[in-house]
């Protein structure tokens, strides 16, 4: 059967389009760990101030309403690229300079905020442009490359930088590079993305949109979200479920670049790049491609309680690392890719869940509420992480973190419950 040509045509778009989302999102919570560490923060500083850039992810929902009511989707999409270069630009400027923690901290929030709203112009855009046939058909392909966006990031680029730092003999040049290449690139995708994105006709400004009439609908939609039977246990799942693996994230990069006699592994930062940022990606995404196809074939009921264990049990791996400081790589990659593959593999019930508890009238709007507690529950916890590990030590935060999830376990036997009780009822 012959691909038809609306989606030949929608194949020099899609990919890349979401390549570009997963970018600047990667160089906000990820790649900026890294590099603040390298320039020489502690790790309370570098958790605190990279997990207070959830915030605009958190918030988003509060202005998506504004993006029918000014301009067009494809404009919003060329506009706010042309920010998140700016902004990469801008960290890249300022990295070599006495002030650069204020001055890269501003411009990793301008794009924080600009990626938060390519993000919704980009789904929006995605939805208009294609049919739901076409839909379905790229939604593999949309994650795919959003994925490739991580492994390019936190593997190649992280790995770059530290060749970079060993052949320049310059930390801070090293990564002011690495961001200016950044910015290249997404200067690059602007102007493609301006080529070949298409005009559909359903992607018009909203004239008739009236800015009081969006407050009141905005009202009434998260009125109605709260209104949900037993919304106490949706927070209690939407903000517990990654409690432990929301402060491991913040620590795990930084206790594989930290000193021995820090009671880190010591790696270098090209090390790390291959490990965590390219073997533990791939994991990741394999674990999630696993989780997709057993729900598909068995059900979110049955596969809820093994993937909350997945995503929680392999954090014992980081206790093991930290009282034994491993000195084989293949020890210390093999954790790092079992960790990661169960996290890939226990955020299928995460995301199941969010389209789960978004069924209803206003759906879009509710799932984007839900994504708001996720950036939320990974946040606050972020934030604490680097202030409890500095007080602690590495082995007694990684004990801690394990601790942290039992909440999350104990949400996934609540909602199975309720799960059982409302296939019951149906029956």
């Amino acid at each position: 059967m012959k691909t038809p040509r609306i989606v030949k045509t929608s194949w020099t778009w899609v990919p890349t389009l979401y390549f570009a989302e997963g970018l600047p999102y990667v160089a906000v919570m990820s790649v900026a760990v890294i590099l603040y560490k390298r320039l020489g923060l502690s790790n309370d500083e570098v958790a605190f101030y990279t997990s207070w850039l959830y915030l605009p992810w958190v918030i988003k929902p509060l202005w998506s309403p504004f993006i029918d009511l000014i301009k067009t989707k494809r404009a919003w999409i060329i506009a706010t690229q042309g920010l998140i270069a700016a902004a990469l630009a801008g960290v890249a400027f300022f990295i070599p300079t006495t002030h650069f923690v204020q001055a890269t901290l501003a411009f990793f929030w301008l794009m924080a905020f600009a990626s938060a709203t390519h993000d919704i112009a980009a789904d929006g855009f995605y939805l208009l442009a294609l049919s739901n046939r076409e839909q379905s058909f790229f939604v593999g392909i949309r994650n795919t490359f959003y994925r490739l966006a991580n492994v390019f990031a936190q593997g190649a680029l992280v790995m770059l930088a530290g060749w970079l730092e060993l052949s320049r003999g310059d930390i801070a040049l090293a990564w002011s590079l690495v961001f200016y290449l950044m910015a290249g690139l997404f200067i690059a995708g602007m102007l493609y993305h301006h080529l070949v994105l298409p005009r559909p006709e359903s992607d018009v400004e909203r004239p008739d949109l009236k800015l009081g009439d969006l407050f009141f609908n905005a009202i009434q939609t998260v009125a109605s979200f709260f209104r949900k039977k037993e919304v106490w246990l949706t927070l209690f799942f939407l903000l517990t479920y990654r409690l432990g693996e929301a402060q491991l994230s913040k620590i795990a990069s930084l206790f594989l670049i930290d000193e021995v006699s820090a009671g880190g592994l010591g790696l270098s930062t090209t090390t790390v790049g291959v490990i965590y940022g390219t073997m533990g990606v791939v994991a990741l995404v394999l674990g999630g491609i696993l989780g997709g196809i057993l729900v598909s074939r068995y059900g979110f009921r049955r596969w809820l309680l093994p993937m909350a264990l997945a995503i929680n049990l392999p954090d014992l791996l980081y206790v093991w690392m930290a009282a034994a400081r491993p000195d084989a790589l293949s020890l210390v990659s093999l954790c790092v890719v079992v960790e990661q593959l169960g996290y890939g593999f226990g955020f299928t019930a995460y995301t199941l869940y969010l389209i789960y508890i978004a069924e209803g009238k206003w759906k879009t709007a509710h799932y984007a509420i839900g994504t708001g507690f996720m950036a939320l529950g990974m946040m606050l916890p972020g934030m604490a992480a680097g202030e409890i590990q500095t007080r602690i030590g590495y082995t007694a935060f990684f004990v801690w973190v394990c601790v942290c999830t039992l909440p999350g376990i104990a949400a996934a036997v609540l909602v199975r419950r309720k799960l059982d009780n409302d296939f019951g009822r149906r029956r």
